[in-house]
Formats: structure tokens, C-alpha cells, sequence
């Protein structure tokens, strides 16, 4: 991802979200799939756009359970561009919940890794969970 880190002065929140994702879960080997919502705030150094969603791939293609595959990304994200925080919110439906046991067809299951800003400062918290919630386009 070397040639995509782009020098920039730029310390505003970057959000990149509905990010869909599938991945296979690796207690049942049934796949789960869903959103995934990244941001961060750059120190000096941007990652191009269409990388976010590339990491997010990278580590949904494995066996997964959906806390690790969130927090996977979150840390990707921070060794990358050691920005001044980083957060992940994921989505998820299971199949294994759909299929089996509780067959409840409409469940999510939401988790989320928050890094440096987004877990020190509440309202850096807030504002990405109010714009990722938001309906806006």
C-alpha cells in the first residue's frame, strides 16, 4: 500500500462507508456478510480512497469471526498511516444465526474497534456514529 500513502495537510475525519463485505465464519464454516464503516483522522499521510475497501477485503476473504475481522482492519488502518485514530464499525448477518439455532432471519450483529481519537474523545466518537447512521448519500 506504499504507493497509495499520499503527504497531505488534512486533519478532518475521512469516512468511507457501506462497505460490503462477505466472509466465511470459521466456528461454523457458514458465510456472514454485510457493511463495513471506516474512519480515520490523518497525521500528515491519506491512504487512496479505494484502498479501505481493499483492506476490508484482504481480511474478509479468510476464515473469520466478525470482532477479529474489526479489529483486524482498525489495526491495518493505524500501522499504515499511524493516523490520530482510527474507527470500524461492522455490520454483519450470519447464516448460522439465519439457518440454525434461533433462525432469526433479520438479526445484525454490530461491532466495532475504535483506535487513539475515536476511543479517547467521545464526541470524535459520536460524530462518526451519528454520520455513519445518517442516511445521506
Amino acid at each position: 500500500m506504499n504507493e497509495a500513502l499520499f503527504s497531505i495537510d488534512y486533519e478532518e475525519m475521512l469516512i468511507v462507508k457501506d462497505i460490503d463485505f462477505f466472509s466465511l465464519c470459521e466456528h461454523h464454516l457458514l458465510p456472514f456478510f454485510g457493511k463495513c464503516h471506516i474512519a480515520y483522522i490523518p497525521r500528515k499521510k491519506v491512504i487512496g480512497l479505494s484502498k479501505l475497501p481493499r483492506i476490508v477485503e484482504v481480511f474478509s476473504r479468510r476464515l473469520q469471526v466478525q470482532e477479529r475481522l474489526t479489529k483486524q482492519i482498525a489495526e491495518a488502518i493505524q500501522e499504515t498511516v499511524s493516523p490520530l485514530g482510527v474507527g470500524v464499525v461492522m455490520k454483519a448477518q450470519h447464516l448460522c444465526m439465519m439457518m440454525r439455532g434461533v433462525e432469526k432471519q433479520n438479526t445484525l450483529a454490530v461491532s466495532s474497534t475504535m483506535i487513539g481519537a475515536f476511543r479517547e474523545d467521545s464526541k470524535t466518537r459520536e460524530e462518526f456514529l451519528n454520520l455513519i447512521n445518517s442516511s445521506h448519500r
